[in-house]
């Protein structure tokens, strides 16, 4: 599941890049769709300031053990087009660049129970 992730994220990364310094220095919007246009401007020492630490961080490393990417849960930090928040919203990084945000009205902990679980290589 992780290497799935860490290839999505690398094929995403493009996105991160765009525009940084001119959204970099104002406030974070809330509102799901102003957050997804500008979040990705912002590095991660903002979020948190502004934000506060994630309720749940999870680290991806290389095969050498660098940090490549992470993947940061808020709870009851954007709201939806009617105003009610989202339970989770989830912050997928490379390096210190969001290249992905997932809003879900789940705590992020759950697995579906229809989820396949699978172990590479094995049939």
């Amino acid at each position: 599941m992780k290497l799935v992730t860490f290839a999505l994220l690398l094929s995403l990364s493009g996105f991160a890049f765009a525009d940084t310094e001119a959204k970099a220095s104002s406030e974070i919007p809330t509102n799901e769709k102003a957050f997804i246009t500008s979040i990705n401007g912002f590095e991660k020492a903002k979020i948190v300031e502004q934000f506060g630490e994630p309720s749940n961080i999870d680290e991806i490393a290389s095969a050498e053990g660098k940090p490549v990417a992470s993947i940061w849960q808020y709870h009851y930090l954007n709201t939806d087009e009617k105003g009610e928040y989202y339970q989770t919203t989830e912050l997928d990084f490379l390096d210190d660049k969001v290249v992905m945000v997932v809003f879900m009205n789940n705590d992020g902990s759950e697995i579906p129970p229809d989820a396949v679980k699978a172990t590479p290589g094995k049939k």
